[in-house]
């Protein structure tokens, strides 16, 4: 606490705290959102008639629905069980305080509620450790997916299972977490798994269903099913719809828009519908839109002097949007730091540590409730209750007011909030009028804000929406008391409430558009859009000074290289050519075998450029094609190369301090000859055009004892070839003999490219037994003609608004003359990567 407390204290005062800073891992993968434009793609699009594309549409549409229902359906089960543990839970603790406050036998009914706590954190603890993934609220994960990072295991199936059976017993037993956060992990595995038809964890789960092999619709589904578990946890459907286009979609189109909208409604009235018929047996009612509804806002009948807010309340509503900012903040920071103890010291120890540590922070919860209820005030029943006494089920609202060791005229406020569903706890906040005092306002927010930061982070299925709330709530709350105690202001309290659990929400996730239309739609009440939206600003900004939102922290401390919208401004003093990466490992559009298992064997690269050396480039270059001999002035100034940009590289190098750098610089030029000051390399490449280049057949490798130019000579760019793809053509002994024409290779079709998706199969399962390793695949007909390529020249916005807006993974940079001189990927694009070759760029001017 004291350590957040000076970073903030830092912060303010314009220093910059000695942190350590964590670099995004290169083992992450990215999903490729752009499409192989290869043959069998093409053959299957002159195939496609009208008729056909409305089929696949139509089949699109009903997976949208599928996923939709699915996910309302999930919700149902969630809830219903989540109800049935905590009934049977509170009930049974309940009556024992209620027998043993005379009797003096307290200690009994502490020992049945840990009974109670620790079983069921015990169990989604160990489900956890089925499936490690599973722990947390898998927003980051999801949102990190969304970016275009495929997190392993995210969206499997028994992710799925562990999830939403883990979070069932998280919530009922008593930490404080919430629901609804797994709720939008669970949405977006169904979203992923159910259009594939077929299970990497059953795999006799397995149907013949061609549609949807790729990341591209994938990640469409995963859009729409994370939508729809934002709809489901509090009946928001547009809400839902912000949600997957503010957090997490790169790319984004008015298809797209309207199908994960429509998803989103299919969830939300699929949990409307049988929640409402349950509780209420009036099926077909709509009652009860989502898992945490707010419930209605209104001033009592009769009432013409009450208002839900005025626009002096607005000034209020910026200072509470502060204070929660500053809250949020504190709290990142504390988490940040809880987070980083558990990387160091609990995560490398064996796994039971794990659920020990889930069980001592079960235990000391559990303590810290039963004690605190045992200091709460004893209020009159006779205090005005409900503007609205309708629960999210069909209980009263007075029904959730416990009397625990107070009189019979009497209630416990502290044990009231404690001792109830979260649920509960902020109907009564919103809804019961003078009810709490400040001092248990204040207890309540301080424990539950300390529990609640400890508790994020432990291994088990936990969201965070409904504890912020929650402890904002209490904020806003004690707001109201003081305001009108203290100032004799006519104000509703429900309001304040409302805009504290906004203003501590916002300040610990930095959600703007969506959370403020989730909240709209979960109060139903679109008086209160504008200071909604004010508070949420003012909270983000002031967080922002601080440090990140807490899903954003997280997926920091994972080393996830997320791409944020947009660089900063000063980027662009760097080109394309500053940050690609030169060093290429390529294939010949016809390849031995050998050469293409040497290179698969070899590296860890997923794509390669596909080139032809240009010699014969060369020659015309210089006699037929006159229209570039007259330009030569302009390429020798403006064309870059691959080795041009390795010695300039070499020589910024060596304005470095360190002498480990210097010394690389040292290595890789001294195989070069020293040329005169000022002559273009271009220029000498050209004047030694005759001389044979060294030999670089397929199967063999590159020579120490070549010179620069000979390492990085120049390349024709053809296409991008995956390395799913060559794995792929050599199992299924796609190749011809040296004494054939490629015309005799065997034609893979497009279902057969994808049939593997997404796990295809690895090199090192590949029988060399069964191919000829001087035989030739023809990769031409596999490889993507034509990718996104970027200009050498091109600045650090332009390079990045491509490569985000369309979803790319890799992006080939390409000269003037149509030579690759280097390719970038997403972690040439990060952030600490930018600032880094940003500060190379400072040093070397």
């Amino acid at each position: 606490f004291s350590r957040c407390g000076k970073l903030l204290c830092n912060t303010i005062l314009g220093e910059i705290p000695d942190e350590e800073q964590i670099l995004p891992r290169k083992d992450y993968e990215s999903l490729d959102y752009d499409r192989c434009i290869s043959e069998p793609y093409v053959e299957v699009l002159e195939g496609m008639d009208n008729k056909k594309a409305k089929k696949y549409e139509a089949v699109h549409w009903m997976m949208v629905f599928a996923i939709g229902v699915t996910v309302g359906l999930l919700g149902l089960f969630v809830d219903f069980f989540v109800r049935l543990f905590n009934k049977l839970k509170f009930t049974v603790v309940g009556d024992s305080i209620e027998k043993c406050s005379d009797k003096g036998c307290l200690s009994l009914s502490l020992l049945e509620l840990l009974a109670f706590n620790m079983t069921f954190v015990f169990i989604a603890s160990v489900l956890v450790l089925i499936e490690p993934v599973a722990a947390g609220s898998g927003i980051p994960e999801i949102k990190s997916y969304l970016n275009g990072v495929k997190i392993p295991g995210i969206v499997r199936l028994r992710t799925f299972l562990c999830k939403a059976a883990g979070v069932l017993f998280s919530v009922a037993g008593g930490l404080f977490v919430g629901k609804e956060g797994p709720m939008i992990h669970s949405g977006a595995i169904v979203g992923a798994g159910l259009p594939q038809f077929q299970s990497i964890t059953f795999r006799k789960i397995k149907f013949d269903f061609p549609y949807f092999r790729s990341d591209r619709d994938k990640r469409d589904f995963v859009s729409a099913g994370a939508a729809a578990g934002v709809a489901a946890a509090f009946g928001a459907p547009i809400g839902g719809t912000l949600f997957s286009l503010e957090e997490g979609s790169s790319f984004w189109n008015q298809a797209l828009t309207w199908k994960v909208l429509f998803c989103s409604m299919s969830a939300t009235f699929t949990l409307n519908f049988f929640r409402s018929g349950i509780n209420f047996s009036k099926w077909g009612s709509f009652q009860l839109p989502g898992l945490l509804n707010f419930g209605e806002f209104k001033c009592p009948d009769g009432d013409k002097n009450c208002h839900l807010w005025t626009a002096v309340d607005l000034a209020f509503f910026v200072l509470m949007g502060v204070v929660g900012g500053l809250l949020g903040a504190l709290f990142n920071c504390m988490n940040k730091n809880l987070a980083k103890y558990r990387i160091r010291h609990i995560h490398p120890k064996a796994k039971f540590i794990r659920v020990l540590e889930s069980l001592l922070v079960t235990m000391v919860t559990t303590i810290v409730i039963f004690a605190a209820s045992m200091l709460g005030e004893c209020r009159d029943l006779s205090t005005p209750t409900a503007h609205n006494t309708t629960l999210a089920g069909s209980e009263d609202i007075n029904s959730t007011i416990r009397q625990f060791f107070c009189s019979n005229k009497t209630y416990n406020d502290m044990a009231t909030l404690f001792f109830n569903p979260q649920e509960a706890a902020i109907h009564q906040l919103f809804h019961q009028d003078g009810t709490f005092s400040p001092v248990t306002l204040s207890v309540f927010f301080f424990l539950y804000f300390l529990l609640a930061c400890w508790t994020y982070g432990v291994s088990v299925p936990s969201g965070l929406f409904v504890p912020s709330l929650l402890c904002g709530a209490a904020f806003g709350r004690l707001v109201a008391n003081v305001l009108k105690v203290k100032l004799g202001m006519d104000i509703y309290s429900g309001t304040f409430a409302l805009i504290g659990a906004a203003a501590f929400l916002g300040g610990v996730v930095r959600m703007t558009i969506s959370l403020t239309v989730i909240l709209i739609e979960s109060t139903n009440e679109i008086t209160y859009g504008l200071p909604i939206m004010i508070t949420l600003m003012v909270a983000k900004w002031t967080g922002d000074f601080f440090n990140k939102g807490i899903y954003d922290i997280h997926i920091q401390l994972r080393g996830v290289p997320l791409l944020e919208w947009e660089t900063e401004v000063e980027m662009d003093r760097l080109t394309a050519s500053d940050i690609m990466e030169t060093n290429l490992t390529y294939v010949y559009p016809h390849t031995r075998v050998q050469s293409l298992v040497s290179i698969l064997r070899t590296t860890v690269y997923h794509a390669f450029p596909v080139v032809t050396e240009n010699r014969q480039n060369e020659r015309d270059f210089m006699k037929g094609n006159i229209l570039i001999s007259n330009n030569i002035h302009f390429k020798k100034s403006s064309v870059v190369s691959r080795a041009g940009e390795q010695r300039r590289r070499c020589q910024s190098m060596k304005s470095y301090p360190s002498s480990e750098l210097r010394n690389v610089c040292d290595e890789q030029s001294a195989a070069v000859e020293p040329s005169e000051e000022g002559e273009d390399l271009l220029q000498q490449m050209l004047e030694r055009r005759h001389a044979p280049y060294p030999n670089l057949y397929p199967d063999q490798s590159p020579s120490e004892e070549w010179t620069m130019e000979e390492r990085f000579r120049p390349l024709t760019f053809h296409g991008l070839i995956l390395r799913s793809q060559l794995v792929n053509l050599l199992i299924r002994g796609v190749c011809y003999a040296e004494n054939q024409s490629s015309t005799n290779q065997p034609r893979l079709s497009y279902a057969e490219m994808t049939e593997d998706y997404p796990r295809y199969p690895d090199i090192h399962d590949l029988d060399l037994t069964l191919l000829s390793p001087r035989m030739i695949v023809d990769v031409t007909p596999y490889m993507n003609p034509c990718p996104y390529t970027v200009s050498p020249n091109a600045r650090i916005s332009q390079v990045f608004n491509l490569f985000r807006t369309m979803g790319l993974r890799h992006l080939p940079v390409v000269n003037a003359v149509g030579e690759i001189v280097g390719i970038i990927t997403r972690h040439n694009l990060t952030h600490e990567f930018l600032m880094a070759k940003l500060r190379q760029h400072y040093i070397t001017i």
